[in-house]
């Protein structure tokens, strides 16, 4: 007698690989595939920074097929963007939509053709979604920018996102009301390059003026955190909100790449090492209590032993507490990709040692708080972060606001209880 079989799951999945505005983009794609009708299906929503990148992406398609053999599955996101007919060969694949395209309901309609990805740079709006939340999230990402129009040499994220464009402030102060009403403790604002908001919206406003904004006419918002910014490109009124107002995180995640001036002269990046110093320093004396993050690239073509002693030593100049160190990966397309490149091992090596040094960043940081108290936001039982993005696992749970006293870390993590 054979086995019963399974109806097929009805519901709609969403795997969501890479930066935060895919995260915000998967939320806004939930609400669009309901309205869509569609069922039974997984939405794999890609990321194509890095080589390693489109490989999670390929194997998270191959897995949605095991584990769900009957259900549609929908590759979407910058991956899909940048190189769609790769994806529409692999045979678990059903659908493939742009990154324009997925932001459209009709998009996800049984009916519509199977590889739909239009020129991305063609795109001269950014979609605004309202939502009212995010699933299982108390951290909410807002998105009020897209694309980016500079061309770093490495970076091929320009050909997945288009050129830059800027959500009008008055759609992203309604936005954010709709969240603070439904008592989102903390909102991110979001995009690929954050600090160019504006500069295509009439009268040209700057980032300052979107968060002075939002800070006035949302007063009910508990806390405003600011997803990577450029270190180049913040404004007077974004340093002094950062550095004065106790409503904005204290935290900035800042795109500086590297520490050598003729590797980031040929990463074609706009700032040099002294003036990524002088930033960092300037936002820690005017508030002590923030900690910086930055993202950092070890291997990238032609660096030497002593460009990459220029990159380590960046680490404790400009006082970083978190590091997000890559090893450098050529992007097919890119300027950076038919440069001298490294061996690989020693790349691999350069990242690992990079690594290190953030590590003990991470750990002086995190001693630092032992035996002190601070308010932290639970994000799941057990799991809760400070202002300052720090990590804490407490006994405990429930949501919102947390007040917590720390007594040890993990060399990951504060180690806390309630306060």
């Amino acid at each position: 007698m054979n086995a019963p079989t399974k109806p097929p799951r009805a519901d709609v999945e969403i795997l969501t690989l890479g930066c935060r505005l895919n995260a915000y983009e998967s939320e806004a794609m939930r609400a669009l595939a309901s309205e869509a009708a569609l069922s039974n299906a997984v939405i794999v929503n890609t990321c194509a920074v890095t080589g390693e990148a489109i490989r999670q992406a390929r194997q998270a398609i191959r897995r949605a097929r095991r584990e769900r053999p009957d259900a549609e599955i929908i590759v979407t996101g910058c991956a899909a963007q940048i190189d769609p007919q790769s994806f529409a060969a692999m045979p678990e694949v059903s659908r493939v939509i742009g990154n324009a395209e997925k932001m459209r309901a009709e998009s996800f309609a049984h009916t519509h053709e199977r590889v739909a990805v239009a020129d991305i740079m063609s795109v001269r709006e950014t979609a605004s979604h309202l939502i009212d939340g995010f699933s299982e999230r108390t951290r909410v990402y807002v998105q009020v920018q897209n694309g980016c129009d500079h061309r770093c040499t490495f970076c091929i994220i320009p050909y997945g996102r288009g050129n830059s464009r800027s959500s009008p402030a008055g759609e992203v102060v309604e936005q954010i009301q709709r969240l603070a009403a439904n008592g989102v403790p903390e909102v991110v604002l979001t995009g690929v390059d954050l600090t160019s908001w504006g500069a295509d919206l009439p009268g040209q406003p700057q980032l300052g003026a979107l968060v002075a904004r939002i800070l006035k006419l949302v007063p009910d918002l508990p806390m405003l955190r600011l997803s990577s910014l450029d270190a180049i490109e913040m404004d007077d009124q974004l340093f002094e909100l950062v550095t004065q107002h106790d409503r904005v995180a204290p935290y900035l995640h800042l795109s500086l790449q590297h520490g050598d001036d003729m590797i980031l002269k040929r990463m074609k990046r706009r700032h040099s090492r002294a003036q990524a110093i002088e930033l960092c320093q300037r936002v820690k004396e005017a508030r002590p209590e923030i900690a910086l993050g930055a993202d950092l690239i070890a291997g990238f073509p032609t660096e030497t032993e002593e460009h990459f002693a220029n990159l380590l030593s960046i680490v404790d100049e400009c006082g970083l507490a978190y590091v997000h160190a890559f090893p450098f990966s050529p992007r097919e397309g890119t300027p950076a990709a038919r440069m001298p490149q490294l061996d690989r091992r020693l790349i691999k090596e350069r990242a690992a040692r990079l690594r290190d040094v953030g590590a003990a960043a991470l750990d002086r940081h995190l001693a630092a708080w032992i035996g002190r108290e601070e308010t932290g936001v639970i994000e799941r039982d057990g799991f809760a972060r400070l202002p300052d993005f720090t990590p804490v696992h407490f006994n405990g749970g429930g949501e919102g606001f947390q007040r917590l006293r720390f007594t040890s870390h993990d060399g990951q993590h504060l180690i806390g209880a309630a306060a």
